[in-house]
């Protein structure tokens, strides 16, 4: 599975670790930046993360900022994505489960890095249920964003 993942300088060092955990599990992992801690403008990046997978480059993307909202409102505005903020391992379960998000984001200053790599292991390990009800409601959001 091919991981795009970005972050701003706020959480530089959580894609790091992140980055590095990905690889040892054997996941190809490309990095759309930002390339240390000077301070940047996380829009910049979590596009490119999300372009990323709605353009079939990466299976999923991982976006992080200090708080998570930044980067998860921005990849929302990107066609095809369903990117979800979470801050604990239930909710990304269920995004998974229910939604099938194709797009995780988290706060460096929400989780400890070991929080933030359980997220991300549950998240990437947990396939979509394909119940129907589900289902619907995907399409459901798909149907709002063709109407806009």
């Amino acid at each position: 599975m091919k991981i795009s993942i970005g972050s701003d300088h706020g959480a530089y060092d959580l894609k790091q670790y992140l980055i590095e955990h990905l690889t040892k599990r054997g996941f190809e992992v490309s990095d759309k930046g930002c390339d240390s801690k000077a301070s940047c403008d996380y829009p910049v990046y979590a596009k490119a993360v999300a372009e990323d997978v709605a353009k079939g480059n990466a299976d999923r993307g991982i976006v992080l900022c200090t708080t998570g909202i930044g980067v998860s409102i921005t990849a929302n505005k990107v066609k095809g994505i369903r990117c979800a903020l979470c801050h604990n391992e239930h909710t990304a379960l269920m995004t998974r489960l229910h939604n099938d998000s194709n797009v995780l984001a988290m706060g460096a200053a929400e989780l400890t890095p070991v929080l933030a790599e359980r997220i991300a292991d549950i998240w990437l390990d947990t396939e979509f249920s394909g119940e129907e009800k589900h289902a619907r409601r995907i399409a459901g959001i798909s149907a709002v964003e063709e109407e806009n």
